[in-house]
């Protein structure tokens, strides 16, 4: 049987904690962690096509994209637009 590949352009933030690198993407809301940002990076590609795999085999890929805010377009998948991340300084009263 012949396989499509089809491709997404995903954005991923990488933050450090600790020793430990994540890869986060809000568009997906899966993130993953390594010991190096190689490390993360590779693993996020990994369980990306793992999360991929796994609702297509469910069958539920339209379902789920669209619970996350992705929108079709004939056969095309776009992801939300990640516009800004910056650091902003919250006050909490304790």
């Amino acid at each position: 049987m012949n396989k499509t590949n089809i491709k997404f352009k995903i954005p991923v933030s990488f933050l450090k904690e600790d020793k430990q690198f994540i890869a986060y993407s809000p568009v997906l809301d899966l993130s993953t962690s390594g010991k190096t940002f190689i490390e993360a990076r590779s693993r996020f590609i990994e369980i990306v096509n793992i999360f991929f795999e796994e609702i297509i085999k469910k069958g539920t890929l339209n379902e789920v994209l669209t619970d996350l805010g992705w929108k079709q377009v004939k056969k095309e998948w776009t992801s939300p637009v990640l516009i800004s991340e910056e650091s902003q300084t919250v006050s909490v009263s304790v």
